[in-house]
């Protein structure tokens, strides 16, 4: 009669440990996964026909200011082969679509919708309409996010054709 009960408690033992082994694991997996709000904040999708000319939006992509501003005609006369390479396409429609830190030291620059321009105030840093610097001392212009286009839609954060080409060539980093 010992041998039975001795066996039985075994393995009503080895049960009990057995499924808290693998609750523990569960839980260490489930402290691993990023929480929902880091993975939903991978990607942000932007529809691009709620944009009105020359109105700098910013939204929010994975903590960073991203800076979109819809072209002009006159805004597109004034510019040259290099920076219509910077812009993105959407439908046939001219965007500005960058990273809204400046290069020098990560401010925020503000931007002046008359002059078309915008200024880094902490250092005197400006850069164009098309993101690039026309003042010293940030090293070079605001960087492009990574982006697919997907129909009237950006979605940051994802790497389209585009934003490869983009890379390639060596207009954004």
């Amino acid at each position: 009669m010992k041998n039975g009960r001795r066996g039985f408690m075994g393995k009503a033992f080895g049960a009990v440990a057995g499924v808290g082994a693998v609750a523990s694991l569960y839980a260490m997996k489930k402290s691993w996964d990023p929480l929902p709000s880091v993975r939903s904040a991978g990607f942000t999708t932007l529809d691009m026909s709620a944009y009105k000319e020359n109105e700098l939006v910013v939204e929010k992509w994975r903590g960073k200011p991203i800076f979109v501003l819809k072209k002009t005609a006159e805004m597109l006369a004034k510019q040259n082969d290099a920076d219509k390479a910077r812009d993105i396409l959407v439908n046939g429609e001219h965007y500005m679509v960058c990273i809204g830190l400046c290069t020098h030291l990560g401010c925020i620059p503000g931007y002046d919708s008359k002059g078309e321009s915008f200024l880094c105030a902490c250092h005197g840093g400006m850069y164009d309409f098309t993101g690039m610097v026309t003042k010293a001392p940030p090293p070079r212009g605001l960087d492009i996010p990574p982006f697919k286009i997907d129909g009237n839609k950006l979605v940051l954060g994802e790497e389209g054709p585009e934003y490869k080409k983009m890379k390639e060539t060596g207009i954004t980093l």
